[in-house]
């Protein structure tokens, strides 16, 4: 069963319950009140013949004749008044008059039972009331008077609200299902709309947009959907540029490798100091493709969020043996590296990320730096932030690339870059690995010449000054 039937049926199954309570409640309490409305006029009538003919020891045709001949009997169809044996002495029906008859309707028997008796029942069209008191004398029952009304005015006023009631309930219910209609096809239009931009999208057309207006709950799960799609789409265009950058990286290297390789083998009587050389550059080559495999591996468990575990890590010794290991290729490019520690830091991370971070940053402030330049590394920050500056007098970023230097495969220089072995992913690893820490990395040009590349990271509690 399709949704909008199900709003439509709920919508016609709710109003038909509001329309049977109308049609049944208000009926219901207008007999109500005509039954009291009958018991108390009744009542009141038979009360007054009662009274007319107490007084007498005993009752013939001839006296209580007299006595209701002073009583008014309006609206009453019919008068009966018995002895004690219940023998009619008296009957307001002219014509088939039940006189000196035995009366044995249930009410007058209660009645010589000295009770008081009250009936009313809506029926054929009509409202039958019947009413039946004792008539006493010296605390004995004498006789009986039974009143009956047969009433049909009030029971057409009844029924023509019956009528009128259900007329406008057929015309109420005509309306609420063309209504129920007409807004369960809006409200299902709407979900369809939204459902075929979900299947749109499954099948691959990041682009699809759900178009849903309004400002209420669907339009606001549009939006939400909306905007996961641009976040889809985004990812989807990294994703497809990042396997296109990588196998335009991967394949270079490959192809410089097939390149040599198939000249050695192509080549007769190749000198050993040729082979040796070209033996040379395809090691060069496999190195980059090593790096360029080891950057994207790192990146691939980046972005799976798998970290390793994070433990209160001290930075200053991770500084020390990166100026080491990095102090040899400085000297071979004639750069100064240096590290100055103002305040001793902790921060909750792996070893392995911080050696990262600064090894890259440090790294390519030495490959794209001049001979007789420097680079420092500063180890700062407050008692709740660690901040970590890597400063050079390099060859420096463009104002227009700062923007992009974090994406991956991007490069200033690609020439130059590829010259001094980069693969582009440096940047893009320090910048995604400070970010699942919890920090922030930025970029600026240093004034002068060069770059300054500024690492904040949140300081383990305890982890202050030494």
């Amino acid at each position: 069963m399709s949704l909008q039937v199900k709003f439509g049926l709920s919508y016609v199954a709710i109003i038909i319950a509001v329309l049977v309570l109308m049609n049944t409640y208000p009926l219901t309490a207008s007999e109500d009140l005509v039954f009291r409305s009958k018991e108390s006029t009744l009542k009141n009538s038979v009360s007054v013949m009662t009274t007319a003919l107490m007084g007498k020891e005993i009752l013939t045709e001839e006296n209580v004749a007299a006595a209701l001949m002073v009583t008014e009997e309006t609206g009453i169809s019919r008068v009966l008044v018995t002895d004690e044996s219940g023998r009619i002495l008296y009957d307001s029906r002219e014509t088939d008059s039940a006189l000196g008859r035995y009366a044995f309707y249930t009410e007058i028997v209660q009645a010589l039972h000295g009770d008081d008796v009250f009936f009313a029942a809506y029926e054929d069209g009509a409202f039958h009331s019947r009413c039946a008191s004792p008539v006493i004398y010296r605390s004995q029952t004498i006789g009986a008077v039974y009143a009956y009304e047969y009433d049909t005015e009030q029971a057409t006023l009844l029924h023509n609200l019956q009528s009128t009631l259900l007329h406008f309930s057929e015309a109420i219910l005509a309306f609420v299902i063309a209504l129920s209609f007409i807004l369960s096809r809006i409200l299902t239009r709407r979900f369809g709309l939204l459902a075929e931009a979900i299947r749109q999208m499954r099948e691959g057309d990041y682009g699809r947009r759900a178009s849903v207006g309004g400002h209420d709950e669907i339009a606001e799960i549009a939006g939400e959907f909306n905007s996961l799609a641009d976040r889809l789409q985004t990812t989807e265009e990294v994703r497809r540029r990042f396997v296109a950058d990588a196998s335009h990286e991967l394949k270079t290297p490959l192809a410089g490798i097939r390149l040599l390789s198939d000249s050695i083998l192509q080549t007769e009587d190749m000198d050993s100091t040729t082979v040796r050389e070209f033996v040379g550059d395809i090691e060069q080559e496999s190195e980059r493709l090593t790096r360029i495999t080891e950057d994207l591996l790192r990146l691939t468990r980046l972005d799976s969020g798998k970290n390793d575990a994070a433990e209160p890590v001290s930075i200053t010794p991770v500084i020390e043996r990166v100026a080491h290991t990095l102090r040899l290729v400085a000297e071979e490019r004639s750069v100064d590296l240096s590290y100055e520690i103002k305040r001793e830091a902790t921060v909750r991370a792996a070893e392995d990320d911080l050696h990262q971070i600064i090894y890259n940053l440090t790294e390519n402030g030495i490959k794209y730096n001049y001979s007789g330049g420097y680079v420092r590394i500063c180890l700062a920050g407050d008692d709740e932030t660690v901040v970590l500056t890597v400063e050079d007098n390099g060859i420096g970023i463009p104002e227009e690339d700062l923007p992009r230097i974090f994406d991956r495969f991007y490069r200033v220089d690609k020439m130059r870059s590829r010259a001094y072995g980069g693969t582009g992913l440096g940047l893009s690893i320090v910048s995604d690995t400070v970010r699942r820490r919890g920090g922030t990395v930025t970029a600026a040009a240093r004034e002068g010449g060069g770059s300054v590349f500024t690492v904040r990271l949140p300081r383990a509690e305890g982890g202050g000054e030494k």
